[in-house]
């Protein structure tokens, strides 16, 4: 990457991770600080800095985990904790009492998140009664429907 002023470089990259996002409509995250750090020869400091410009900018936002998100224009995004967007599956998908749940790996496929983030959410479900288990390696099964909260 041309170096003009060193001020400018974490502009140059979030430009150039810009240009990524509009060609890859299927992008969903930004690309690793190493990845950048090496492509671009900057430091850390610098990518963290494209980061925030691209935040300030609505074009990414950071997730739980250090990692970086892409936000597409008219986007919405459900900030509610894991377990009850997982919960919210239950009805949505036509769950039945005593019927099979969704795999960890599934959840992480349809979340992108790691599975560690998933086994809690699914923990959580399991202590509220909403799912049940017979143990490590076995298909949870869904226990009881979940019962939605209005909120006024």
């Amino acid at each position: 990457m041309p170096q003009g002023s060193p001020r400018d470089t974490y502009l140059q990259v979030a430009e150039v991770v810009k240009v990524q996002i509009k060609s890859d409509p299927k992008m969903t995250r930004l690309p690793p600080a190493a990845d950048l750090m090496r492509d671009h020869d900057v430091s850390r400091g610098v990518v963290l800095r494209a980061f925030k410009a691209l935040q300030k900018d609505g074009v990414a936002e950071p997730v739980r985990g250090g990692r970086w998100r892409v936000v597409r224009e008219g986007e919405h995004v459900d900030q509610r904790p894991l377990d009850e967007r997982i919960a919210d599956l239950i009805p949505a998908e036509g769950f039945k009492v005593g019927e099979a749940f969704l795999s960890a790996s599934d959840l992480m496929g349809k979340f992108g998140v790691s599975r560690p983030t998933v086994t809690k959410a699914l923990d959580k479900l399991e202590a509220a009664g909403v799912l049940a288990s017979a143990g490590q390696g076995k298909v949870r099964t869904v226990r009881t429907l979940p019962i939605r909260e209005e909120r006024s």
